[in-house]
């Protein structure tokens, strides 16, 4: 065992014999600061708003407004579950069984739902994102997608985040640098939180009038259908009860969906939105919030070409879509709310 050293040293006028005397081991306890899951979180505010966007995925994390979360989201020591807040690119929603031929190509993704064997959601959401642009009420984020097995194409994309008097709007950019035009599509996955505890009370205005028919892997048939006389009609604002979603919803008369007075729109791009009840989410998730994906093209556009957006060799194109919270959609929710559904 190590020693420390006999010296004699004076203190106070005194002679002091410092004997030999072992050096015990011990633990050196320190506290280090743990990264964030999501990475550096991006905090956005103006007046009475909040966002918070994460480096990873540009992740839109957390909003609120008014003193209300709008988001059902996740903590800032949480990784994401769920597909909770974010952006899908560069396609949305499934490509059954992975595989698409673009040009003479067949290709095939990773499957990343391999329950149902399909591609799902695009190739961003884990990637860190750097920051372009900063301010207090605004952000923007950039990455390179580059190429890969599956997806032999390279593109520059983009997120600007920014809160102004009507909330929050988030503008997507895309951009290919290549020699060879790209398969592109881009969609987010947001969950809106009702006032209660679950979305069975929530009041739901969904102005659209058709759906596509999906099949048992939930990859749509190529049908397209309407909404009326269906569990699916929500063109007349009404509660969610118990109806069960993963609908693909198309043809809107007017380009929004609420719940609960937070009003979510789209603009052109975005033909489709997916609405999902989160009931196969792990159970203390489960219909807390619903997820309204605003989405560029039908799920499965690499095969069906519905929506699919083919960027040429230096194109560059953006969509954009927002957040925020309408005050007699609020108003009417709360009254339901307190008389019960």
């Amino acid at each position: 065992m190590p020693m420390i050293a006999a010296r004699s040293s004076s203190t106070a006028g005194r002679m002091v014999n410092l004997v030999a005397a072992p050096l015990m081991p011990h633990r050196l306890s320190v506290q280090m600061a743990q990264p964030f899951p999501s990475g550096e979180q991006f905090q956005l505010e103006l007046g009475d708003q909040r966002a918070v966007v994460t480096e990873v995925g540009a992740t839109l994390r957390e909003y609120s407004a008014g003193g209300r979360r709008l988001l059902d989201g996740f903590e800032s020591g949480q990784m994401c579950s769920g597909g909770r807040g974010q952006l899908l690119l560069p396609w949305p929603n499934r490509l059954r069984d992975g595989s698409y031929q673009f040009g003479d190509h067949l290709l095939q993704l990773p499957l990343s739902d391999p329950e149902r064997g399909h591609a799902i959601h695009g190739l961003v959401r884990w990637l860190p994102w750097r920051p372009l642009e900063r301010g207090p009420d605004r952000l923007r984020l950039g990455l390179t997608l580059h190429p890969q097995p599956g997806y032999p194409f390279t593109l520059d994309l983009s997120a600007a985040f920014k809160l102004a008097g009507d909330g929050l709007t988030l503008t997507l950019g895309a951009h290919n640098p290549g020699a060879e035009p790209a398969p592109f599509g881009a969609g987010a996955h947001p969950y809106l939180k009702p006032l209660g505890d679950r979305i069975d009370g929530a009041l739901l205005h969904l102005p659209a009038a058709g759906y596509l028919e999906l099949d048992e892997s939930l990859v749509p048939t190529g049908r397209r259908l309407s909404v009326e006389g269906t569990r699916f009609d929500f063109r007349r604002p009404r509660v969610v009860a118990d109806t069960v979603l993963d609908t693909c919803f198309t043809d809107f008369e007017e380009p929004f969906a609420s719940l609960d007075g937070i009003r979510l729109w789209f603009d052109p791009q975005h033909s489709f939105l997916q609405a999902f009840s989160g009931d196969t989410l792990h159970r203390d998730r489960r219909r807390r919030g619903l997820a309204l994906e605003p989405m560029t093209c039908a799920p499965d556009a690499f095969n069906s070409g519905l929506g699919l957006v083919v960027l040429e060799p230096g194109q560059e194109w953006s969509a954009s879509w927002g957040i925020g919270l309408d005050g007699a959609l609020t108003e009417a929710a709360v009254v339901l709310t307190a008389d019960g559904p």
